[in-house]
């Protein structure tokens, strides 16, 4: 199954890369209010259900792949090309 993981900064959470971003699409006259810089993970997830593979992932995630004091993160199982 193939695991897609999105992590964001959280609300309130200094984001100096989305300041980054926002500052140079201003200075090239982009008018943003906001940027928020995140990730994206895919995974090859074995596992023998969905049920299952958002299981795994999510221990993956609370272990390694997000810190839960300052990213939140939003995961998509996909079964056999149907998402």
């Amino acid at each position: 199954m193939r695991a897609t993981v999105l992590i964001r900064p959280k609300a309130g959470i200094l984001d100096p890369q989305g300041e980054a971003v926002r500052g140079g699409l201003d200075h090239l006259g982009f008018s943003v209010k906001a940027a928020r810089i995140g990730r994206l993970i895919d995974l090859e997830v074995e596992a023998a259900s969905p049920a299952e593979a958002r299981a795994a992932v999510e221990e993956m995630c609370r272990q390694l792949l997000a810190n839960p004091l300052i990213e939140t993160y939003q995961i998509e199982i996909e079964e056999n090309g149907a998402r």
